[in-house]
């Protein structure tokens, strides 16, 4: 690739300037893919405590319904009155230009929808249940997704900076080499040159000087 690069100045100097160039997005891409690395394993480890109590947050909210349903009878239709929940909304933060999700689904302290006059203390712990593991749910979501999308975005950096480390910085070190070396030979020849020129002026003089001579 170098052989290919006339050796002129403005070719070295444009040279010099894409490796510094080529070195410092490699120094960029790496601090970003380990920024991006640590946040990850900070949400992955989240991510597993989330899920493994997640299990057990929904168990104990099917056994509170199981046991209201065993007090109140079936709950079928006071569950199919209550309102659909809108509070569910979604916005993004910015990870080193990567959108990672924050889910909010209000503060998740349970609201009375419904008559207390028709349920009981069991229905009420049922629901309050349920809103624990919507609010869980909703977590787990945010990170598994933010986990994703760090995943991709770690992948994409490696890549970009294995392209620097291996290809791009390389060519142009041996672009830079090779460009130098070429003007140093030239460099030399040239100052050879004027050496040789320097040193053939006294003789042409001698020369003339004879020829005068002779001539006379």
């Amino acid at each position: 690739m170098a052989q290919q690069v006339f050796a002129t100045k403005g070719n070295l100097i444009n040279a010099k300037h894409s490796l510094k160039q080529a070195q410092l997005g490699y120094e960029l891409m790496d601090r970003k893919r380990n920024i991006l690395i640590r946040e990850m394993v900070m949400l992955t480890d989240k991510a597993k405590e989330l899920s493994s109590g997640l299990e057990q947050t929904f168990a104990d909210a099917y056994m509170a319904l199981q046991n209201a349903n065993v007090i109140d009878g079936v709950l079928t239709e006071k569950t199919l009155s209550m309102p659909v929940d809108t509070s569910v909304s979604i916005s993004y933060r910015s990870v080193m230009g990567i959108e990672l999700p924050e889910v909010s689904g209000g503060d998740g302290t349970p609201e009375l929808c419904y008559s207390i006059a028709d349920t009981d203390s069991s229905f009420d712990k049922a629901y309050a249940g349920f809103m624990k593991a919507k609010m869980t749910g909703l977590m787990l979501a945010e990170i598994e997704n933010s986990v994703y999308r760090l995943s991709v975005a770690i992948r994409k950096s490696q890549k970009r900076a294995n392209a620097l480390k291996n290809i791009l910085i390389p060519m142009y070190r041996e672009q830079v080499k090779f460009i130098s070396e070429a003007l140093e030979e030239k460099e030399k020849l040239l100052q050879l040159k004027k050496l040789l020129k320097k040193q053939q002026k006294p003789r042409k003089k001698q020369l003339k000087f004879f020829k005068t001579i002779d001539f006379c």
